[in-house]
């Protein structure tokens, strides 16, 4: 070991080395007994693999807001990692450093999440033992961390509900809720590269855990060092429950009430679709679903196996064109109407459509959200549900980067519409709100009332949530989940193509059916990515930049206001005060507005293009596409540039 500790404090002062992670190093090999970890560090310094070993531990993972997230497969494999498995396989062992996924976090985050639960439970005067819901996606050492924090937590003196094999993100919200479980864990980094791997936490409500509570989580889980700890008595240790196909079949039960008019379903049988999990948690659910409901659905063979290499796609992003093209080509070769695919936790669901000429073309997540918006606020309507009485209390929620249409959408529609910031744990806030509106004699029930009764009690006390979603390809149409859910988007989806067929339109012919009524909206995404240390201190400069250092113009024209929400004092349309976010949204003067925020996930920084054009016809709708579109390129060539020159 001493040897090991000269070449490492050698290649410090030799400046190879970073001072940060050589104290990680000394940390993680005091912290730990598990001699996979001098070994692994000593193979990377005898290669004298730096730049490697700096990625693995210039810090140590930290436990934000939205968890932890990290690789779990060096980008270098040391021999000691792989262990007994041949190169064409993932290693034996996750990747070594306190910057990484491996079984060292994990502990970490489930000691430190196990603490503030008590904590928490003594804090509100419950003498009920802590529990939590814990599910996992198809990763590499998905199933592994997830029955290392079952084991932690259990030994901490906490129930567990342990999913049998892999699940769905929106399954694990939706069993929180239906345990009464005070927490949730899922294993997943939704459609990150096959090397990287996740700890997302959510609270009793269900959503992903926002304040008060993010921030004493963090602060009790960055404040372990170390995996070891010391279990209670045997008589004190938590239950493990396993939980299998009798609790797919509540969760499918409740998903059924997403569909709202069955009879536009069972007369358009014609309708196939093509459905691809790529390798991940869909076809556990959304696949007998949609076929128990009615609909023609064919799977891709090669992609309905669950697989954490993800080896037919470059990216399992069912917003990438990639990740859908084998799902199209046997839509083509069957003639199916629809593509459907989701991302390994199923969360997010990306579509191609059949259009007028039999091509199949993808839709963006702001165009799928605007069928799912239009269609759903329209349908409550006719169904009776939503009236002129009451029609104010149906709640469209969209964040702030998601295209405008929808409030359109729902202003025209005389609905509430209500924008919160980037991350579904804002929806899944706003959603706790309402719930808590309804008088204590009506909550006290709630998880437990079927959608027909829940729904009349928030129209009567509260707002009634007739959809929300994100560009990034996220949605909900239902309280008793409170995430994104790409299981109920399927089925949701599904109807809006029954619809469309019913009125002899493709659905991107009702989409211009759409523009036409509330304006033609275009949205643009872009991102830089920078890598590793040095591109996390570029993401940071960059961002700060836009604060400091505003542009007047943007490609020409002048920007009219900026909004920067690190500020923390701007609220939305209820008048609540929006968490402060590293983001800066810029108003131009010919209506177009731009949004950058660093990703919380991925190391890049995100821009979003916002352009609309009114007051169209039919005729005009072509010309009027094209030039905004072309507007919205140059506009992101002139930022690309312009970021450029901030960071040098």
């Amino acid at each position: 070991m001493s040897a090991l500790r000269e070449t490492l404090e050698q290649a410090v002062r030799e400046g190879h080395l970073l001072p940060t992670s050589a104290e990680n190093i000394s940390l993680l090999l005091a912290a730990g007994n598990n001699p996979l970890y001098p070994l692994a560090i000593s193979q990377l310094a005898e290669a004298k693999a730096w730049s490697e070993l700096n990625d693995r531990f210039f810090k140590t993972l930290a436990f934000g807001t939205g968890g932890l997230r990290g690789r779990s497969i060096g980008n270098r494999v040391t021999e000691a990692e792989r262990g007994s498995h041949p190169e064409s396989e993932p290693p034996e062992h996750p990747c070594v450093g306190t910057n990484a996924m491996n079984f060292y976090n994990v502990s970490r985050a489930t000691q430190g999440l196990v603490n503030y639960l008590k904590g928490y439970l003594n804090s509100i005067r419950s003498d009920r033992r802590p529990s939590l819901a814990i599910a996992h996606d198809t990763r590499i050492f998905s199933r592994q961390f997830a029955e290392l924090a079952a084991k932690v937590a259990t030994e901490l003196g906490c129930d567990v509900f342990l999913f049998e094999s892999a699940r769905s993100t929106p399954e694990l919200s939706f069993a929180v809720r239906h345990t009464d479980a005070t927490a949730g864990i899922v294993i997943t980094a939704s459609h990150n590269p096959p090397h990287d791997n996740g700890y997302k936490a959510y609270f009793e409500d269900g959503a992903q855990v926002v304040e008060p509570h993010a921030t004493a989580i963090i602060r009790q889980v960055n404040a372990i060092t170390s995996e070891g700890y010391e279990p209670v008595a045997a008589e004190q240790k938590g239950k493990l429950v396993v939980l299998g196909s009798d609790f797919d079949d509540i969760y499918k039960a409740r998903l059924r009430s997403v569909i709202l008019q069955p009879a536009v379903v069972s007369q358009q049988k014609e309708l196939k679709v093509v459905f691809s999990p790529i390798h991940g948690t869909g076809g556990v659910i959304s696949v007998p679903l949609l076929r128990e409901i009615g609909f023609n659905v064919l799977t891709v063979p090669e992609q309905d196996r669950q697989d954490g290499l993800f080896p037919t796609v470059k990216s399992p992003n069912p917003e990438n064109a990639d990740a859908l093209s084998m799902a199209m080509e046997l839509a083509r070769k069957e003639n199916a109407d629809l593509v459907i695919a989701t991302d390994p936790d199923c969360d997010r669901m990306g579509v191609a459509v059949r259009n007028r000429t039999g091509e199949l073309v993808l839709l963006t997540g702001n165009q799928i959200g605007s069928l799912l918006t239009y269609y759903r606020s329209r349908s409550f309507k006719q169904l009776g549900i939503l009236n002129d009485q009451n029609k104010s209390r149906g709640v469209i929620i969209k964040t702030l980067v998601t295209t405008d249409l929808q409030k359109a959408i729902a202003q025209g529609e005389g609905l509430h519409c209500v924008e919160t910031l980037t991350g579904f744990k804002y929806i899944g806030a706003k959603l706790l709100k309402y719930e808590m509106a309804l008088p204590e004699s009506i909550r006290r029930s709630y998880r437990s009332l079927a959608e027909e009764e829940s729904r009349k009690a928030r129209l009567e006390y509260s707002y009634f949530f007739v959809f929300g979603g994100e560009e990034s390809y996220g949605y909900s149409g239902a309280d008793f989940v409170r995430d994104k859910d790409a299981n109920a988007a399927t089925l949701m989806f599904a109807e809006v193509a029954a619809y469309a067929k019913s009125q002899d339109l493709t659905l991107d012919e009702l989409l211009d059916q759409i523009y036409l009524q509330y304006g033609y909206f275009l949205e643009q995404s872009g991102s830089l990515v920078f890598e590793g240390a040095e591109g996390a201190d570029k993401i940071r400069r960059l961002a700060d930049s836009y604060n400091r250092m505003p542009p007047k113009e943007a490609n020409g024209v002048e920007v009219s206001q900026v909004q920067d929400f690190t500020s923390g004092d701007i609220r939305d349309s209820e008048g609540d005060l929006l968490p402060s976010e590293k983001m800066t949204i810029f108003t131009l003067a010919d209506g177009c507005k731009i949004a950058v925020r660093p990703s919380g996930t991925e190391p890049k920084i995100k821009f979003y293009l916002f352009g609309k054009r009114e007051g169209l016809n039919q005729p005009m709708l072509p010309a009027a596409k094209k030039e905004l579109r072309e507007s919205l390129n140059r506009l992101w060539e002139w930022l690309q540039a312009d970021a450029r020159k901030r960071v040098g």
